[in-house]
């Protein structure tokens, strides 16, 4: 029971919620990926290489495509790893003391859960500060809530509601990004070069938007 009834206007609010949590989350978490692959010019051809194997002579990409790109799936991880949209997730409020590893918690108190800290915790993380997607290849770590190491989306009954939208979209369109063209930056800039200072808020974006510019990839399907 979830004590209101369920009728089209709940429908379509709810909907609302999980489009507008998942938007900002998608084309946030897409600059930084494509950041960090700019900036490793050998993880994007890794990626490039493993989604173009996969889509060969196919017009579009399908789901089950996508299931098969374990290197993306991996970069994805690694970019909400270093670069969480919501650093301090949401805050919560206990509703009644409790006592939590010798620490009294106060009815009322609020609780912020800082994932941008864990993602670079020495204690948890072999080299922290470095875009690594290999550490993902062979580890069964996932964002969904159960390995709280890696909570880019928080956990529990309040984990954010776009979270099944948002990461398919990013997938879907990473891999579009990086099978369709190829990916360079103006002028002849390099990307060790990339400014990539974070923006101050609740969401954290690059503070200065990353312009790229983008060749189309002439395959055997175009």
């Amino acid at each position: 029971m979830i004590g209101f009834p369920i009728d089209r206007v709940c429908i379509k609010a709810l909907i609302l919620d999980a489009f507008n949590a998942g938007t900002d989350t998608t084309y946030s978490v897409l600059e930084w990926a494509m950041t960090e692959l700019l900036r490793h010019p050998k993880m994007m051809k890794k990626m490039q290489d493993e989604v173009r194997a996969i889509t060969s002579n196919k017009k579009n990409i399908t789901m089950d495509d996508l299931d098969e790109m374990h290197y993306l799936n991996a970069v994805i991880k690694e970019t909400l790893r270093l670069h969480p949209i919501l650093p301090l997730l949401v805050p919560r409020e206990s509703n009644r003391e409790a006592k939590i590893q010798g620490y009294d918690i106060a009815a009322g108190t609020q609780v912020f859960i800082n994932v941008w800290a864990i993602g670079r915790d020495p204690g948890l993380w072999d080299n922290p500060e470095e875009f690594h997607p290999e550490r993902f290849l062979n580890s069964s770590i996932d964002f969904k809530g159960h390995d709280f190491q890696l909570i880019p989306f928080g956990a529990g009954r309040r984990s954010c509601p776009g979270i099944s939208f948002a990461i398919t979209n990013i997938k879907l369109v990473l891999a579009k990004f990086v099978n369709y063209f190829d990916w360079t930056l103006p002028n002849g800039a390099r990307g060790e070069h990339l400014d990539m200072t974070e923006s101050i808020g609740i969401a954290i974006h690059k503070k200065f938007p990353l312009i790229a510019v983008a060749t189309p990839y002439v395959a055997k399907y175009i």
